[in-house]
């Protein structure tokens, strides 16, 4: 209920009580106390509405996390101090899941009772597919910046969007790269087993081969390992031209490290979750010549000039999913203008037949809830940098 109507409703209801329950020959209220009142009660009535971001705030892959929160809280400030959303301010609060599907769970069920109307999330695929059933019983949004699983929107659960691309339009990417650019060398596979991984070395497996070009090699690490060294000698044995790494930076850094340190000048190629400081951190010149599928950066269009300009001035650099996060929470604020309303209905029926515009150019979605325009392009680390190819 809006405030004015609030008003209207205790002046009404507030005055019958009065009338009803407080003795005449006591007249205790004077008409400015009670304006007063009901002015504090209307007042303490009116609520934000209230957002959320859920990601890895905290373990290994808090660097995400923290682009997530990042934009998030830009795109709030940026939201509010244009006048909110249908008339109210937007508060946002953070949830941290660490990447872990328990967790995502818990955290899930706890911005449910937080009475969230969107979650800007979450991070990890691993996170968003469970915590999406939360979502989509409750009827709350999800709009995830960064999860690229495609069953994620392979369900047919309508509440569910991304701003991002899929691994098997990566891993697809990659695959016809590998057959383009390697044709002839020994190129290995592999991956650690996780969802994003697998699903990105699958995807470049399937499309290498479909291109005539088979792997050398196939293989899975642990997660989490600090000696990869007898991957690396068995790829040295095979004599591994490229290695195509499905998974994350901290496995790929130490991978590529290792690589070097045997003497192996084999290429390194790898998904979006390399697109990090983090990595060239682990590698140092080991890194360079590394290549991986990413977004456009965002920080070169022109609609998002004005918020990266903000961002930079207060010491943040709005890297990665930073941009992604942003533009999430404009989709959904576009959204709710158009749709008059939160209705959760309403909403993914604008969304599915609307175009926005956002700090990342125009979205529309398709009836999955992916995004209709291009979603990757080539990049390589070269002396510390990332550089769009």
């Amino acid at each position: 209920m809006r405030s004015t109507e609030l008003k209207l409703f205790c002046r009404k209801r507030c005055l019958h009580f009065l009338k009803d329950s407080i003795p005449m020959k006591k007249p205790i209220v004077t008409l400015g106390g009670l304006l007063v009142a009901l002015g504090f009660m209307a007042g303490a009535a009116r609520a934000d509405i209230t957002i959320a971001t859920a990601g890895p705030m905290t373990g290994p892959f808090a660097i995400f996390g923290e682009r997530m929160k990042r934009g998030a809280e830009q795109a709030v400030a940026d939201l509010n101090a244009a006048g909110g959303v249908l008339g109210e301010n937007v508060k946002i609060v953070i949830g941290d899941d660490a990447c872990d599907p328990k967790q995502a769970v818990a955290v899930a069920n706890s911005m449910v009772n937080k009475g969230v109307s969107l979650m800007v999330g979450h991070f990890c695929s691993g996170s968003s597919l469970p915590a999406s059933e939360v979502y989509n019983e409750e009827g709350i949004l999800q709009i995830s910046p960064a999860s690229t699983n495609p069953m994620l929107t392979e369900r047919g659960l309508d509440n569910v969007f991304r701003v991002c691309g899929r691994d098997d339009q990566q891993g697809t990417i990659a695959g016809n790269f590998l057959a383009d650019k390697f044709s002839g060398k020994n190129v290995a596979i592999a991956h650690d087993s996780q969802a994003y991984s697998k699903n990105l070395a699958d995807a470049a497996k399937v499309q290498m081969n479909k291109r005539g070009m088979n792997e050398a090699m196939y293989d899975t690490i642990i997660a989490g390992k600090k000696d990869y060294s007898s991957f690396v000698t068995e790829m040295k044995l095979n004599e591994i031209d490229v290695l195509y790494y499905g998974g994350y930076h901290a496995e790929a850094g130490l991978i590529a490290r290792q690589m070097r340190a045997q003497g192996m000048s084999t290429v390194l190629i790898s998904g979006d979750d390399l697109v990090t400081g983090k990595y060239w951190a682990i590698t140092g010149a080991a890194g360079e010549g590394t290549l991986m599928t990413f977004g456009p950066d965002a920080r070169k269009s022109m609609p998002a000039k004005p918020v990266v300009e903000t961002m930079r001035k207060g010491g943040f650099e709005p890297e990665g999913s930073t941009l992604y996060t942003y533009a999430a929470i404009q989709v959904w604020a576009q959204a709710a203008a158009k749709a008059g309303s939160l209705d959760i209905g309403k909403m993914t029926k604008i969304l599915r037949n609307n175009t926005f515009q956002t700090v990342l150019g125009e979205i529309t979605f398709d009836g999955k809830g992916d995004i209709k325009q291009p979603s990757y392009v080539w990049y390589e680390w070269s002396k510390g940098k990332v550089v769009e190819k």
